[in-house]
């Protein structure tokens, strides 16, 4: 069996945000076995899998990112949709724009303290399109 479903994120707020819930509500019935491919279709927003329990981690990944692709850097030549144009495009690419993740007797197998994170780069990114896929038995 081959499911595919596309929706549409709600426009968020600059950030790591926690979807893990959202994602959930939506889904089908998932088969005992399979995975799960979840895509972004976005070049300046990303998906992540991580801790979940502390909202720390958020904030020290942001800091991380944010050191790693500065907004507004001078080095920047693609510039054309303001200073957070180029720092998100890296930020994605740095993160990517999907995840895979295994499906167990119907629920998708993550870890206690994981949760699926849309990572939004752009001060006003829009609503956001994922590509949901479910392949199993």
């Amino acid at each position: 069996m081959i499911l595919q479903k596309e929706i549409k994120l709600a426009p968020r707020s600059k950030g790591l945000h926690l979807i893990t819930g959202e994602i959930s509500r939506i889904l089908p019935a998932l088969p005992d076995k399979g995975i799960i491919n979840l895509f972004l279709k976005h070049t300046s927003a990303a998906l992540m899998l991580t801790e979940n329990a502390d909202p720390d981690v958020r904030k020290d990944l942001n800091e991380i990112l944010d050191r790693v692709a500065p907004e507004g850097a001078p080095y920047y030549l693609h510039t054309a949709e303001g200073d957070d144009d180029m720092a998100a495009h890296a930020k994605t690419v740095m993160l990517g724009s999907s995840l895979t993740i295994p499906i167990t007797d119907g629920y998708l197998n993550i870890g206690t303290w994981q949760g699926i994170f849309l990572c939004e780069f752009r001060d006003h990114g829009g609503p956001r399109d994922l590509v949901i896929t479910i392949i199993g038995e």
